[in-house]
């Protein structure tokens, strides 16, 4: 089976599966009862063709827009230009001169000659009556004013369906129906045969356990989709940064209006449409929108920001003017409609094993309808009643044509791809508890298979808190303390100290400002507020040292240059470029250095290698390292000049420190026991690599650690050899980070998790099998190509969800074995007693319960299994591992052969075991019969929580769900076979008879117990 499920449904991946794959595997499923139930959670690829077809017609009219405007650019500049905009009453009456319609038009459109008449960017600020300083006022009902204009920033989301919608796709099944059709036959043949109302009993029993299966199933299913609107809402949490009140601040994006100033910087997603006020270097990804790959930059010039694009270099503040349904990605969002996530692996193999099985039932129902059809024309004829049919004869017909097509509805397990659903909408919901945010359901699932899992080291193996704690400036070596620091202070010259602060609080993406509460709070990256800290320590003033000079060009920082610079303007006349980043690489840009007595001194051999020691031993010391230079520019600068990359004067080496995360360590050597392979990718250097990979058990002596350089160089056949070996790369960039997990998947076979945070780190998270990104550090682009976002960003949620993914993955195999016992003795059960004795010993509705047991209440039971720390030692199932394994069948075939063994001495021996005479012999014995195939499966279903250990009721009283299934189980069981003999065919057993069946069942357990010890291998 496992090979046919390969060929056939293994197309299908965890990422970016090609559409044929995806139509392939729905062709091939020929037995559906219910198309609507059991493909609602695939993607609906008609939409997804019709959506993408509207997405590149709303692309290619943008992209006309944008190159009309860009040409309007060249003919407006210095023509005088007369506005005929007349305010609309209810905006004038609300304190606004521009109505939200005209506002749009001018970003949507990239109309600068509408800009032009509104008096640009600034006419723009004063008609919406907000500040570019203080932003805007929340005092009053102001913003409630400005939501009545101007709109909320919310997209139109589809309606929550109703329960009674999901009651009606339970309905839709194509078995109840015909069941429903033959209960209504039953009913009037039963009527017209023997009166109201014990003609009616056979016909309202299949009823009332049709509505039973339809009810438990919409309850299910409702549930479901309440979760994953519960999970879509939390997956649109996103915060920005604002000025509101003259206070920088963050708030929801849901939250802005018009005339808000937003602060943008990498990474960020554009909340909305607006107008660029000032920045620097901004590079806009307008992709999502026009198709365009070649990032836009955005100046004074062109101001032009649309909601939906990405900053992909730079940063700026932006003036919110569009929001909600009037922006164009609201627009765009309105007429698409996505087609859903794409089908996981798991959800396309069980409706394979749905597919195979329900061809074997569609089998068995027919010979078994035929066989049992058979039986009553021959009795017929022997009788010479041939031609003489009754009422009793078509009821009889009418019962086996029921049971048959019951027989299908056993056979066809269509709650198999279902039941992976149910699992990933229990685990997701139970992860987000845990700090682990699912984007991408197949996520789940994959994460248990995971071989490899390359980690960040800032702020997921570290605390991400960071703090100087030593400083090497004009050649000496200083501790440096969190408060006012007079030990620095004493070891350098004023001019020195001077120079520091200026290359500390201008060449920063940082800022010092005053809360809400008067005081100061720094805002940035942890190493930005580390180094703000230091120069505030240091007696600096934040705001005087930006005043004093002028910021001529920014050039951000990322993770390919490893380094940030700016060119300030001097107020005493000339041009200063300062630049900081990877201690190395500032270094070797430096031909000189200050000495403590401010001299700008020539870095002779003596110098670089006294700096270069201190580098390493601060790296040595766990330490972050970065180095502070400056040059001199002279009076001729240009902002579009490039910045220079060398003869820099060395101002000091900074040592940051950033503790190790509590049970980061432990996590490593849980990883390590569950055959999980932990690699650290990073940008810092290689000896603070090093120094964290030891402490935290990642670096062993066996292990390497090499730097992103020196892997660039290798040719394949070296990294062939090199790459199993590595546990540390060092001073990495983005695209070793993504060399390396292609290399992992492709050349090894690895299922490898990556963590990302940054920009550049997209390729990566996108190439990974799993990709996780930093819900604290990282950046709206990391998070909408990870498939998992850490919430807390620690490394010991990441192990979270390795052994969630891995209980989803062994609770749907429990599932699986447990359905398929049940589908095997029913079919051969009924088709065997209907060959030997001519009557089936599980009629409609018994069978119709039995269906509900293994189906919705089996899934609810097992696949609803909470992980146990067991799951982390084993080694993972990777990318060849076997779903339906020889350890499951094993255990099928084991309680098989018992229960049919059970069911068939019932039916040949029954009477004389139980010593049953009269009339009512045969329904007695079939109770029993039925009683006992029940138990059988409630006991095996205990069974399954273990496929491999004895002990299978460890943690049991811990699931809730597992004991309420069992116990409703019981209680309806009980409800059934002594009060609901009429409508399900059953009678009222003894004390005697009760013990002997659920011993019965109860034997079920210690043959599964014996048959574990059996090795798999040899079954």
């Amino acid at each position: 089976m496992e090979n046919y499920l390969n060929e056939n449904f293994g197309g299908v991946k965890a990422k970016n599966s090609e559409e044929e794959a995806l139509r392939r595997w729905r062709k091939l499923c020929s037995v559906v009862k219910n198309p609507k139930r059991r493909f609602r959670f695939t993607a609906n690829l008609s939409k997804r063709s019709e959506a993408e077809a509207m997405k590149k017609t709303n692309q290619e009219k943008l992209r006309i827009a944008v190159l009309v405007s860009k040409a309007a650019l060249q003919f407006i500049h210095g023509i005088a230009l007369r506005s005929e905009y007349v305010v609309p009453e209810e905006v004038s009456a609300a304190g606004f001169q521009i109505c939200a319609n005209e506002l749009g038009s001018i970003v949507e459109g990239h109309d600068v000659k509408k800009l032009k008449m509104h008096g640009g960017v600034e006419g723009i600020i004063n008609k919406l009556n907000a500040s570019t300083t203080d932003g805007l006022s929340t005092t009053g009902n102001k913003l409630k004013k400005r939501q009545e204009i101007y709109g909320v920033n919310k997209f139109t989301e589809s309606a929550v369906r109703s329960f009674w919608v999901f009651v009606w796709e339970a309905l839709q099944d194509t078995t109840l129906i015909i069941l429903a059709v033959c209960a209504f036959v039953s009913l009037i043949v039963g009527i017209a045969m023997e009166g109201w109302p014990k003609g009616a009993h056979d016909g309202l029993g299949i009823v009332a356990s049709i509505l039973l299966v339809v009810f438990v199933t919409a309850i299910s299913d409702y549930r479901q989709s309440l979760q994953f609107k519960d999970l879509d809402k939390e997956k649109k949490k996103i915060s920005i940064q604002v000025t509101r009140d003259g206070f920088r601040q963050k708030i929801s994006i849901y939250d802005l209006v018009p005339g808000d100033i937003v602060h943008l910087s990498i990474g960020d997603q554009v909340p909305t449409d607006g107008l660029f006020i000032s920045g620097y270097s901004l590079l806009i990804n307008e992709s999502s929108l026009t198709g365009e790959s070649e990032p836009v930059s955005v100046n004074a010039a062109y101001p032009f920001l649309l909601s939906g694009t990405k900053v992909q270099d730079g940063s700026c503040k932006m003036l919110v003017t569009t929001v909600g349904m009037r922006t164009q990605w609201g627009k765009l969002l309105a007429t698409l409609s996505e087609g859903g996530d794409d089908e996981t692996p798991l959800q396309v193999k069980l409706n394979g094993v749905a597919t195979i099985i329900g061809k074997i039932g569609l089998f068995f129902a027919v010979i078994t309808f035929a066989v049992l059809a058979q039986r009553l024309v021959a009795r017929k004829y022997q009788e010479d009643l041939l031609s003489s049919w009754s009422g009793d004869d078509a009821l009889e017909m009418l019962e086996f044509f029921a049971i048959a097509v019951t027989i299908v509805v056993v056979a066809v397990p269509e709650g198999l791809p279902l039941a992976v659903t149910l699992s990933l909408a229990f685990a997701m919901k139970k992860m987000m508890n845990d700090k682990a945010l699912v984007r991408h359901l197949a996520a789940c699932e994959t994460m248990g298979s995971a071989t490899t899992i390359c980690s960040d080291k800032t702020g997921t193996l570290t605390t991400n808190h960071m703090t100087v704690v030593k400083a090497c400036i004009c050649r000496n070596v200083v501790e440096v303390s969190s408060e006012k620091d007079g030990n620095v202070s004493s070891h350098i010259a004023d001019v020195v100290r001077k120079t520091l602060l200026q290359s500390i609080f201008n060449n920063t993406g940082g800022e010092v400002v005053t809360n809400q509460e008067g005081k100061l709070e720094i805002l940035g990256t942890p190493t930005e507020a580390a180094l703000l800290e230091f120069g505030l320590s240091l007696g600096g003033d934040f705001h005087a040292q930006r005043q004093e000079t002028k910021l001529v060009k920014v050039e951000p920082f990322n993770s390919t240059k490893k380094r940030m610079g700016v060119v300030l303007q001097l107020p005493e006349a000339g041009y200063r470029a300062h630049c900081k980043g990877a201690s190395e690489i500032i270094l070797s840009a430096c031909n000189s250095y200050v000495d403590s007595a401010g001299n700008v001194v020539p870095l002779d051999d003596d110098a670089i290698n006294h700096l270069k020691s201190t580098i390493d031993s601060f790296a040595r010391e766990a330490l972050r390292t970065l180095c502070l230079a400056y040059k001199e520019l002279g009076d001729n600068f240009s902002a579009k000049e490039q910045m220079p990359l060398e003869e820099y004067t060395c101002i000091g080496i900074i040592g940051i420190k950033d503790p190790i995360r509590p049970g980061v360590k432990e996590s490593v050597a849980t990883c390590r026991a569950a055959g999980i392979i932990v690699r650290m990718v990073t940008g810092d250097n290689i000896n603070t690599a090093k120094a964290i990979a030891r402490e935290c058990g990642i670096l062993t002596d066996d292990g390497i650690a090499i730097e992103g350089p020196e892997f660039r160089e290798k040719n394949l056949e070296e990294l062939n050899e090199l790459i199993p070996k590595i546990q540390v790369m060092a001073r990495s960039s983005p695209m070793d980070k993504h060399t390396l997990v292609k290399h992992l998947r492709t050349l090894f076979h690895e299922v490898v998790a990556v963590t990302g945070d940054g920009t550049n780190d997209a390729p990566a998270l996108h190439e990974a099998d799993i990709g996780l990104a930093m819900g604290i550090a990282g950046t709206e682009v990391a998070k909408e190509s990870a498939d998992i976002i850490i919430l807390d960003d620690n490394f010991s949620t990441i192990v979270t969800v390795a052994k969630w993914g891995r209980s989803i993955y062994v609770n749907i195999q429990k599932f699986v074995q447990f359905q398929l016992t049940v589908n095997v003795v029913a079919l051969i059960v009924n088709f065997s007693s209907a060959c030997w004795s001519g009557s089936a010993p599980l009629t409609a509705v018994q069978l119709l319960w039995v269906n509900m047991i293994m189906d919705t209440l089996g899934a609810l039971a097992l696949a609803t299994e909470p992980p146990n720390d067991d799951l982390m030692r084993r080694t993972p199932v990777g990318r060849t591992g076997k779903f339906i394994t020889n350890t499951m069948w094993r255990n099928i075939l084991g309680q098989s052969i018992y229960q049919f063994i059970i069911m068939w001495c019932l039916q040949t021996q029954g009477k004389e075991l139980f010593r049953l005479s009269g009339p009512d012999a045969d329904l007695t014995l079939n109770t029993i019969t039925f009683n006992s195939f029940v138990f059988c499966q409630v006991f095996n279903e205990i069974s399954s929580r273990e496929m491999e250990k004895i002990n299978v009721f460890k943690g049991i009283l811990q699931n809730y769900v597992f004991l309420c299934v069992l116990m409703s189980t019981i209680i309806f069981q009980f409800v059934i076979v002594q009060f609901l003999g009429d409508f399900a065919n059953t009678t009222p057993l003894t004390a005697a008879q009760w013990l002997v069946t659920v011993f019965i069942g109860s034997v079920g357990m210690p043959i599964a117990a014996l048959f574990k010890l059996l090795p798999a291998r040899s079954c």
